[in-house]
């Protein structure tokens, strides 16, 4: 029963603390008229921004990365005629088009540079089969019968 004393006294000195700070809005404290000048929606305007430049926010590219052609002549396009939207569309399927191209014949090479390693790690293999074979034969041959070749039982 000792402990409780304690805790309820410094539950206290928080909740006071709490309702005497209630208006600082950071730990420096700040001038009243301040923050009874400010609106409260003014924290609000500064972390939320309009709908169209939240839409193109992640859109943005950094100041040093390149433009294809194709953005580039969309632009100018843009610029001249008001079927803007069509054409960037199509720049960007172009773009797209291009990029499944450049991997299908990535893929392409790499199944052609595949199935070539696999046919000659084949005919290695079928050699050393067939050096085996024979040397398997001429050390096993006796000499009184013809070469295997010609010395098929026929049934």
């Amino acid at each position: 029963m000792f402990w409780t004393q304690p805790v309820l006294l410094s539950c206290l000195v928080v909740a006071f603390t709490v309702t005497l700070f209630e208006g600082a809005d950071s730990a420096v404290l700040s001038d009243k008229k301040d923050v009874k000048a400010s609106d409260p929606q003014g924290a609000l305007r500064k972390i939320f921004m309009p709908e169209a430049d939240a839409s193109n926010f992640f859109k943005r590219r950094s100041r040093r990365a390149t433009k294809s052609q194709d953005e580039i002549d969309g632009e100018a396009l843009c610029m001249r005629e008001s079927s803007c939207r069509r054409r960037q569309i199509e720049a960007e399927q172009r773009q797209r088009l291009a990029a499944d191209q450049r991997m299908r014949q990535y893929h392409e090479e790499q199944r052609n540079k595949f199935e070539n390693y696999a046919e000659e790690e084949n005919d290695e293999q079928e050699e050393r089969t067939r050096q085996s074979t024979e040397q398997w034969r001429e050390f096993h041959y006796d000499g009184l019968d013809p070469p295997y070749d010609y010395n098929r039982h026929t049934v």
